[in-house]
């Protein structure tokens, strides 16, 4: 029986036995390098048009806040919905008749509903700067929200109705008491007149270093544009 097990176990430990061939082994699994394969394979690729600062895992993006606001019925809402790369977050309520006497629907007859809280949406700009739009509502009674809505933002875009530019005298007063940087953007309607940028500046008595842009809130690449001034205008103002 000692000698069946001694070569049992000879056989075992040995390589190679003679009239036996060698049993193959198992190679050996490095599992942190199994992992990294894995992470790597998951990762975001040139060719599947990943931005540059997706690639560089050492970067991430530049979230920074800006706002539009404005008077009733200028365009806030549309502004937020060309521009913005996800569906939008609208707090649209249907207009009654209860507000027949606080809202004017001359300029905008067909408008049906009002903001009554904000606009949100998303948008990336560049590699790795990617800006969050929040549109004030336009009504005096909520106007309480607005120092909610502009703590954190870098700049704001003031649109304007050249058929109603007093309706933009208050953000316009609201934006230079608080010291926020802004723009003017006006926002040009169908069948309305066009009017130069130095002409509304005079208008408004908007000083020299507030950019005005002449933009139309329903297209992508006119707002884009708005967008753009604010940010090099919000630079200029507050370099750090």
């Amino acid at each position: 029986m000692d000698s069946v097990v001694s070569d049992a176990s000879a056989v075992s430990d040995s390589p190679a036995v003679t009239g036996i061939p060698a049993q193959p082994q198992a190679p050996e699994v490095d599992l942190f390098q199994r992992d990294t394969d894995g992470a790597n394979a998951s990762a975001p690729d040139a060719e599947d048009g990943a931005q540059d600062w997706q690639l560089d895992h050492t970067r991430a993006p530049i979230a920074t806040k800006i706002v539009v606001a404005g008077g009733f019925g200028v365009g806030k809402t549309t502004f937020v919905r060309a521009v913005s790369e996800i569906t939008p977050l609208q707090t649209e309520a249907l207009m009654t008749r209860a507000s027949e006497e606080t809202d004017d629907l001359t300029a905008t007859p067909d408008k049906l509903t009002t903001t009554v809280a904000m606009d949100f949406g998303r948008i990336t700009l560049d590699n790795d700067l990617v800006l969050y739009v929040f549109g004030t509502p336009g009504q005096q009674r909520f106007w309480f929200m607005w120092d909610d809505l502009v703590r954190g933002a870098i700049g704001a875009i003031v649109l304007a109705d050249t058929r109603r530019l007093t309706d933009c005298f208050p953000a316009l007063d609201y934006f230079e008491s608080c010291g926020l940087p802004y723009i003017v953007a006006v926002n040009h309607f169908e069948g309305t007149e066009l009017f130069e940028a130095d002409d509304v500046r005079e208008a408004l008595t908007v000083p020299a270093h507030v950019p005005v842009v002449i933009m139309d809130a329903r297209k992508r690449y006119s707002v884009v544009e708005s967008l753009l001034a604010m940010v090099a205008h919000a630079l200029e103002a507050t370099p750090e």
